[in-house]
């Protein structure tokens, strides 16, 4: 992958650099981006991590990963990547993929419109290029879920057009190099940074010129705690590193707090024919979690006490979940649980309730075997799935 080995002008600039801007002076934020080029390059060249989407770098996989990659860790997607990319090998087989089955391939990755939005553009392209993906820019980021992140990368990486592809990894390794002390959540901010990158671009090798920016800001210029100057390719250039300020840089306003919502969750089992069964609700395919299972719930924390009652608050609680309190033989307390989306935090408290040969009309009664391979449970359940597994 070392492009940049033995004597080349690019090189030559590489080995000047240092040299360069206390000679010529102060260099100004354009020039100090187009210098990067040559430093970048080799340094990624020999130190560009084993990825698995590496290996074969045409567009759709590219694609895929870049999507996966999305608000999740290397080391969480790769075996995501991995399993997709055996059951949709290509556009064509996305297209056609039962919905269901394919957010339970998403399973535990979170953000399932980010699923939702791979199928809808796999099916525009099948239909309007051939089962292909669209070789311009442009083309590119008219698909659904795809921004000019997604879009720099698969253009840059697969068709090696000279396009950015700006994410947070980015943005933070752009701030410390420039001081830039613009607030990175921002969209202008983004904005400005994509235009100096494309004035900067690596003509013959951009997707190798994007690559290496993420890989500086995975590994070296990293997002919790100190950065690693002394590995960086780019430290000669860094007027951060010079100055000692990294814990200022980047710049980024603080998120407003998330909402606070309370739930009671209900894992009701019961058995039929010698299977144990457990009800399951389908969401609205509107809004949070659209189309997933979950298990029925309530808003706020019902206590143990209440659930054979009608408190004010909650309702009759037996009669929501559609469960006659005779058949109740057991109710045990799973415990509190918390899961954090982007905007919203979960508080919630669970029940496992036992009943005879009543069958609550209102649910699907999943057979337990079938909760692993066939319907898709988000994470935020994660701790009352373990509970009914672990009972078992």
């Amino acid at each position: 992958m070392d492009m940049y080995k033995g004597d080349s002008p690019v090189k030559e600039l590489y080995r000047r650099l240092p040299v360069m801007e206390s000679e010529d002076g102060e260099l100004d934020e354009e020039e100090r981006v187009k210098a990067i080029a040559g430093p970048l390059l080799s340094w990624f060249g020999s130190n560009a991590r084993e990825l698995p989407w590496r290996n074969n770098q045409e567009p759709y996989p590219v694609w895929i990963s870049e999507i996966m990659l999305q608000q999740t860790r290397v080391e969480a997607v790769k075996p995501y990547f991995k399993r997709f990319m055996e059951q949709f090998p290509n556009v064509e087989a996305l297209a056609k993929a039962e919905e269901e089955k394919l957010l339970k391939l998403w399973e535990g990755l979170g953000y399932y419109s980010r699923a939702r939005n791979l199928k809808k553009a796999a099916a525009i392209m099948l239909e309007e290029y051939g089962g292909t993906m669209p070789k311009t820019y442009e083309a590119l980021l008219k698909l659904p879920g795809i921004g000019t992140y997604t879009a720099g990368a698969v253009a840059s990486i697969a068709y090696k057009i000279p396009v950015p592809a700006v994410d947070g990894n980015v943005m933070r390794v752009l701030s410390r190099l420039l001081e830039s002390r613009q607030d990175i959540g921002k969209p202008q901010t983004k904005k400005k940074f994509e235009t100096l990158l494309l004035s900067a671009m690596e003509q013959k090798e951009p997707g190798l010129f994007n690559q290496g920016l993420f890989e500086v800001g995975a590994l070296v210029c990293i997002p919790n705690g100190a950065p690693k100057c002394s590995l960086c390719p780019l430290a000669s250039l860094c007027k951060t590193r010079k100055k000692g300020l990294w814990d200022e840089i980047p710049v980024k306003s603080s998120k407003k707090g998330r909402k606070i919502e309370e739930k009671t969750v209900f894992v009701i089992s019961g058995q039929k024919e010698e299977k144990e069964w457990v009800a399951l609700r389908k969401r609205s395919d509107q809004g949070l979690l659209a189309s997933l299972y979950e298990f029925p719930n309530v808003e706020g924390h019902v206590k143990l006490e209440c659930i054979k009652e009608e408190p004010l608050k909650f309702g009759n609680i037996l009669q929501i979940l559609g469960v006659a309190e005779e058949q109740i033989q057991q109710v045990e307390f799973l415990g509190e649980a918390k899961h954090i989306f982007s905007h919203v935090e979960w508080h919630m408290v669970g029940y496992r309730i036992r009943i005879g040969n009543s069958q609550p009309e209102s649910f699907v009664l999943a057979d337990i075997q079938e909760l692993e391979g066939k319907y898709p449970l988000p994470n935020a359940f994660l701790a009352y799935r373990k509970a009914l597994f672990k009972a078992k």
